[in-house]
This record gives structure tokens, C-alpha cells and sequence, in this order.
């Protein structure tokens, strides 16, 4: 039986009058992008504060990596990172400035040679001397996410990492979050879209009004449907197809 490296039962949390958790239980297995998918107040980000042990759950347990998250806080926190709904970078500093300032305070050796990998990986090398507050939004959610790595941490939790994001800035964080668990980290990310969850995790975690209602692979929860009757469609683009296509004929083109 494969250790889970995420392990939650039962967790519970209110504040005051407001039950946001009722009892969430998931498994998050090593190596893998697991997404926790729920509307907007379902409690998502409650979870993720309680597993990053900004939060203390009312009840119920937590395991991150092996380590309880209310009696061994320290050693959670030395094997996480967490990238929030907002990108927290300085917008004073350059894209590398950002990234050696963070080597730094985490008294990493060759902060200059950490920050210069982590640009080339995250396909910022070309803005790496451009202050941020340049920075388009997926290029600065882009290097708040390589900010995190900084420590190669073995779980990374993503809040909504895309919220308020264009369709491409999109797809250029889908693509570095496919990058993190193809080096082997353990991905647990909170998300409102659907599309994201599909394009992205290998397990789902459905949260509703403080539960988790469903869980399993893509493929495992689409069989609680009956089967589709099949048809012939034309099949049209949708918008974000007609967006992509437009953009990228523009950017031939200039």
C-alpha cells in the first residue's frame, strides 16, 4: 500500500455561527496533482490554511509528509510551499532580484545559481532583468510559484493559482504545474474551474458545503453519470479556441 503523502480525516472548522468544514477526508498520494474543486466559499482555502498550519482545525487530523500538522507544525512547515490566490512578489525588484532575495533568507547556498535555474525552467531568463511591476499577469504568477520552489520542497500547495488570469497566462501555469510533478512533487491545488481540475489533476476532490462528495480520477467520476448517448455534432470552437488561434496568428505576424 503506497503512503499517502496528504492524509485527512475528518477536519471540521467553524467560525463562530459559520460551519465552513463538516468532517473533509482525502488521501493525496506521492507525486501526484491532486485538485480540490468547489465553488467559491465551499472551504477550499480553509483546508489548505489548516495543512499549511496558518489555521487550527476544530477537530480532526492532518499529515502532511508524514508529519501531524497540529503537534509537528515546524517540520510541516519545512516541507511545504504555498503559493496564494495573489502573486506575493516584489514589484520594486527584478524577476532573478526576486528569486536570490528569497535564496537568501532561506540560507541557501548559490542563491545566484538557484535564481538562474529557476528562471530557465520557468521560461522567464529573457525578463530576468526587467523589474516585475512589468511582468504580465501569468509571468508574475509564473515566478511567485518558482519563489516557492526555492528549498525544493516535496508538497506545493496552489491556491486558485490562476484566478483572474487570461486564457493564455492560463496555460502557461497549467504547463509549470505539470513541470512540478514531473520532478516528483506532490501537488495538492484548489480550484473553481472545472477545466482546470480535467486538464490538470489525477485525482478530484469534489468539496460542497463543507464535505467532500466525491473523489476519484476524471475517468472514475464521470462513470456516476449514465453513459452518453452518442451523437453526430459539428463540432464548433469555442471561444477560448477562436482567442489562442487569433492571438497566435497576431504574434506571427508582428
Amino acid at each position: 500500500m503506497t503512503t499517502q503523502v496528504i492524509r485527512v480525516q475528518g477536519l471540521h472548522k467553524s467560525y463562530k455561527d459559520l460551519h465552513v468544514l463538516r468532517g473533509v477526508d482525502f488521501d493525496v498520494a506521492p507525486g501526484t496533482i491532486f485538485a480540490l474543486l468547489g465553488s467559491n466559499g465551499a472551504g477550499k482555502t480553509t483546508v489548505v490554511k489548516i495543512l499549511s498550519t496558518l489555521l487550527k482545525a476544530d477537530a480532526g487530523t492532518a499529515v502532511v509528509n508524514g508529519f501531524d500538522v497540529a503537534a509537528q507544525p515546524a517540520n510541516v512547515r519545512e516541507s511545504i510551499s504555498l503559493t496564494g490566490q495573489f502573486a506575493a512578489v516584489d514589484e520594486i525588484l527584478t524577476g532573478r532580484e526576486n528569486l536570490v532575495l528569497v535564496a537568501r533568507l532561506r540560507h541557501q547556498k548559490g542563491p545566484g545559481k538557484i535564481a538562474d535555474d529557476l528562471l530557465e525552467r520557468f521560461q522567464l531568463t529573457d525578463a530576468a532583468a526587467r523589474k516585475v511591476a512589468t511582468y504580465s499577469g501569468g509571468m508574475r504568477r509564473r515566478l511567485d510559484i518558482a519563489m516557492s520552489l526555492i528549498g525544493d520542497p516535496p508538497v506545493i500547495f496552489l491556491d486558485e493559482p490562476t484566478t483572474g488570469l487570461d486564457p493564455q497566462a492560463r496555460i502557461e501555469v497549467w504547463n509549470s504545474v505539470r513541470q512540478l510533478a514531473g520532478r516528483g512533487a506532490t501537488v495538492l491545488l484548489t480550484t473553481q474551474y472545472l477545466d482546470e481540475a480535467e486538464q490538470l489533476a489525477g485525482q478530484i476532490a469534489i468539496l460542497h458545503q463543507g464535505t467532500i462528495i466525491a473523489t476519484g480520477t476524471l475517468a472514475e467520476l464521470k462513470q456516476l453519470f449514465p453513459p452518453a448517448i452518442v451523437e453526430y455534432v459539428e463540432k464548433q470552437p469555442s471561444l477560448e479556441d477562436i482567442f489562442l488561434a487569433i492571438t497566435a496568428t497576431t504574434a506571427k505576424e508582428s
